[in-house]
């Protein structure tokens, strides 16, 4: 399943609507749907979830994406200074980087598996730590996969 949708015209990208409803019917989304690939992203800790924090980058294109239909909370902007950490570099410029990770998350296809393997332990996760947790989310699963499968 691709993860984003790039518009060229900002050089930006937003959420794919697909994976968006998929995202939030299986109890994916904090701040937005990516945060958890954020994770991955930025080696596997918490510093991910922020990768898309570029306010600054969002308000340039704010006019813009707003006259495009596109809401100003919608807008993911690549900062390539987020996907360096100066400790053994970094070993290509900024533009290289913005390119690179341009590149990445156009192609970024999950499996649904991958997917719903993350909603299982988040939700089991809530569910030990006494928060708000998905109680029927076998059920929206089964769903979803024969909603899948019969594509």
């Amino acid at each position: 399943m691709k993860i984003f949708k790039y518009i060229k015209e900002l050089d930006c990208f937003v959420v794919n609507p697909e994976y968006k409803v998929i995202a939030d019917q299986l109890g994916l989304t904090e701040w937005n749907e990516v945060v958890w690939i954020g994770r991955f992203f930025t080696l596997d800790n918490d510093y991910g979830e922020h990768w898309f924090d570029n306010w600054e980058e969002r308000d340039k294109l704010q006019e813009k994406a707003v006259s495009m239909g596109i809401k100003y909370d919608d807008l993911l902007v690549i900062n390539p200074d987020r996907f360096k950490n100066n400790a053994d570099g970094p070993c290509h410029t900024p533009a290289e980087r913005k390119r690179f990770w341009t590149d990445v998350l156009k192609s970024l296809d999950l499996s649904l598996e991958t997917i719903i393997s993350e909603a299982l332990k988040l939700n089991d996760e809530n569910r030990k730590a006494g928060e708000d947790y998905i109680a029927e989310l076998n059920t929206i699963i089964e769903k979803i996969q024969a909603i899948i499968n019969n594509n």
